[in-house]
């Protein structure tokens, strides 16, 4: 489902959640101005319609010890779905990934990594990803600061 129907009470449902997905469900009802009984039924709508797919604790990833990001850029040869499947499964499997992308473009994968260090993030390019065959151009990016959309709304267009 590409586009779901979703009416102000929905919207305003997934916007207080995205901001606090720990919400209680009384507190929810309030700040929308409707009955709890009709808030957790929304919600519950909402997740068999797969609009809200899971509630995660957002962590500091430099808490963990892991304050250096950055963005690999990988080209791999050949491009193929036997390729893609094992190399996404690898790259997956790294404590250091925080997301990876398949995407089109002079790239085929960016992969988004949070490490200690400098030469945490030289080790794991040299000795994870650069002696993997298949992968014959690696490109990092660091990456001074990171934002995002606390909110997902859907699109005007």
């Amino acid at each position: 489902m590409h586009n779901a129907e979703l009416d102000s009470i929905d919207l305003a449902i997934l916007a207080e959640l995205q901001r606090d997905a720990r919400l209680p469900n009384k507190d929810l009802a309030e700040r929308l101005g409707v009955a709890p009984s009709t808030a957790l039924e929304r919600v519950r709508a909402l997740r068999r319609r797969g609009v809200i797919t899971g509630f995660r604790a957002s962590v500091d990833i430099a808490r963990l010890g892991r304050p250096l990001q950055a963005l690999l850029a990988l080209r791999v040869r050949p491009h193929t779905s036997q390729l893609v499947d094992p190399l996404s499964a690898f790259v997956l499997s790294l404590p250091e990934t925080i997301t990876l992308f398949h995407v089109a473009g002079a790239e085929d994968f960016l992969v988004h990594v949070a490490v200690a260090d400098a030469e945490h993030l030289h080790r794991l390019c040299l000795e994870k990803f650069l002696v993997r065959p298949e992968i014959v151009h690696l490109q990092t990016t660091l990456i001074f600061k990171s934002q995002h959309q606390p909110v997902q709304r859907p699109s005007d267009m």
